[in-house]
């Protein structure tokens, strides 16, 4: 972990250099009053921007008025992503002038030619590519926060070999990631629940985090909204790492167990079956499939396993049931134990990810800097006879906002 730690401070450290480095060149061309004015923003931004960070704790997020703090956020986020942006292209452009040099001395050339120009020439444009890749971070995060409520439902035919006869045309309808304490309006998160509504589903399955941190974050409102959610064959649920309040400091550990108890108690106020660890069997035409919902499984940066497989299968195999569907928050948990262990699990549903709200996800190309720490980490996935499906999140966490990775609905047709 350490060396993790030190990396991260090194590149923190160059992109911080490198962007004084720049603004510094770029308004020594401007005149005397504006020079000092940007610098000097430029330069309390960032004091302001750090003073956020390691005062982090410190600070009542909460209680600030909240198009301040999402502003803020989304300004701050820009800007760190923009000095990153801004680093990589100035040291690539310092390691093609040291390779320049380079040539050039083992030649010999000492004296400036055509060629020295087109380097000087070239730098003026690295710096201005750089500048504008900033500007374009930091207009488009900032622009970000106006989709953090733009849902996007995404439609898919499912085949599958064993699937019983009775259950093609099954419609499922998944949500994940709700992250209610983030939430600032009312009336656009109940026009995402009516959006669910109109898909039709025969089920819902929800995969997890109906809370950043705490049971209170739902309150009667929301409870109201989450309750309008129905299906014929039910609402179903389990918990995501978000939800067991591990994120904040307790007075106690039975506070923390309280909270967790409450939070479990709202599944119920709002009319959705928890799985805790156990399974459900759904009948339609003489037919069976089964729902599998365990607790947060995480393999990946220390999540917790409170999930238990186990558990959850007890009893299942003496009712004969050929299809079944897994709800496992954590995407990791799929290569960790069910590809494995679970080759009976033909689609596993997760969330988590949420993309991380930010990336390209186009029908050509899907790129997040989540996929370096998540194999699977947005849409369906396939191995073998098993699938399992990543839902980029209802909700935010964070970022207050999603830049290219839309809040999502998924709803999946058996045929």
């Amino acid at each position: 972990m350490a060396y993790r730690f030190l990396i991260i401070l090194l590149v923190v450290a160059l992109a911080e250099y490198y962007s004084f480095v720049l603004i510094r060149s770029v308004v020594r061309s401007l005149p005397s009053p504006w020079r000092g004015v940007l610098f000097s923003s430029y330069i309390g931004f960032t004091v302001l921007s750090w003073a956020g960070f390691i005062f982090f704790r410190a600070i009542n997020w909460a209680n600030l008025p909240h198009m301040a703090r999402n502003l803020y956020i989304a300004i701050v986020l820009g800007f760190f992503v923009g000095k990153i942006l801004i680093m990589l292209v100035m040291m690539l452009d310092d390691l093609r002038r040291l390779f320049t040099w380079g040539i050039v001395s083992m030649a010999g050339k000492n004296s400036p030619t055509a060629d020295t120009v087109t380097t000087i020439d070239r730098s003026t444009f690295m710096k201005q590519a750089a500048l504008v890749l900033g500007g374009v971070s930091l207009v488009g995060f900032s622009t970000g926060i106006a989709n953090r409520y733009r849902y996007r439902v995404r439609k898919m035919k499912l085949s599958f070999d064993n699937l019983p006869a009775g259950f093609k045309g099954f419609k499922l309808v998944q949500i994940s990631d709700i992250h209610t304490g983030s939430f600032d309006d009312h009336r656009a998160v109940a026009e995402g629940i009516e959006r669910v509504m109109h898909q039709g589903a025969d089920v819902i399955l929800f995969t997890g985090d109906l809370v950043n941190n705490v049971a209170d974050e739902v309150d009667d409102k929301f409870k109201e909204i989450f309750s309008r959610l129905k299906a014929p064959m039910g609402v179903y649920s389990t918990l995501g790492n978000h939800d067991y309040g591990d994120y904040v400091e307790w007075p106690t550990r039975e506070a923390k167990k309280a909270n967790l108890e409450r939070l479990k108690g709202i599944h119920g106020e709002v009319g959705w079956r928890l799985l805790m660890n156990e399974h459900v069997v759904l009948e339609r035409g003489g037919e069976k499939i089964a729902i599998v919902g365990i607790e947060n499984w995480g393999n990946k940066a220390h999540f917790p396993k409170y999930g238990d497989m186990t558990k959850a299968y007890e009893g299942l195999q003496e009712k004969n049931v050929p299809f079944k569907i897994l709800l496992s928050h954590d995407p990791s948990h799929w290569r960790g134990e069910v590809l494995e262990k679970y080759k009976d699990v033909d689609l596993m549903l997760s969330g988590h990810t949420h993309g991380m709200q930010f990336g390209v996800d186009s029908k050509w190309f899907k790129w997040s800097p989540v996929q370096y720490i998540y194999n699977e980490w947005a849409g369906l996935y396939k191995e073998g006879n098993q699938s399992l499906y990543v839902n980029r999140g209802f909700g935010f966490l964070g970022y207050p906002g999603r830049l290219g990775i839309l809040p999502e609905i998924t709803v999946i047709e058996f045929v």
